[in-house]
């Protein structure tokens, strides 16, 4: 019996979740968390054998997350579960530390061989992503400036390109709006841009809008 620790900021989601896994003979959701602070707890004080973990969630998230999970649980194998279908976040995710990467909209049965498959100490990466992993850690050429980002600064990076506020931004985030400023610069400096109207540009121009 595979013991999982589901982490969603998404109530419904969490809950359709284990309405499917209900339905399923080896696993067994034995904790769900809406936030990282919560996932570390739980880890702490829990034995888990998969944690199946939303790649963005409000507060500590991302490669942050994944670093101090493994803090505390260095051998817990981890599936990161995102709305973002892009080659970047799936491998800043696998150098933090992951196990696996799907997205939410994989079809039910690809979900379940993740989840065994990373449980027994393999690995899953999204079919449609891990060609252009592949690709893009095989070719000699020059790092693309995105790929300088944490995946936090992606994140940032991705909802700025997209038209959301600096404020909107630090709602979401849980952070403040310095924060999410200091962010902004940092993006800008690590990509070498200097203004919004060229980060919408680059964004659009390698389809990470």
């Amino acid at each position: 019996m595979i013991r999982l620790l589901i982490a969603d900021d998404h109530a419904v989601l969490r809950n359709g979740l284990k309405q499917l896994f209900s339905l399923v003979p080896d696993i067994s959701v034995t904790g769900e968390a809406s936030n990282g602070l919560d996932v570390l707890q739980l880890i702490q004080n829990q034995e888990f054998d998969l944690l199946l973990l939303d790649m963005t969630m409000d507060g500590i998230s991302g490669e942050e997350l994944i670093r101090k999970i493994r803090l505390i649980r260095a051998t817990l194998p981890i599936l990161m579960l995102s709305m973002h279908r892009v080659s970047e976040m799936a491998m800043i995710a696998l150098k933090a530390g992951a196990n696996g990467y799907i997205t939410k909209d994989t079809e039910t049965v690809d979900l379940l061989e993740a989840i065994r498959k990373v449980a027994s100490g393999g690995k899953f990466v999204d079919p449609f992503l891990a060609e252009e992993i592949v690709y893009n850690t095989t070719l000699p050429i020059q790092v693309m400036p995105h790929l300088l980002l944490s995946s936090r600064e992606f994140e940032v990076f991705r909802m700025l390109v997209s038209g959301v506020t600096i404020k909107q931004i630090s709602e979401k985030l849980l952070l403040s709006n310095k924060t999410i400023s200091t962010y902004k610069t940092r993006i800008m400096e690590k990509m070498n841009i200097q203004n919004m109207a060229e980060l919408v540009r680059y964004a659009v121009q390698h389809n990470l809008k």
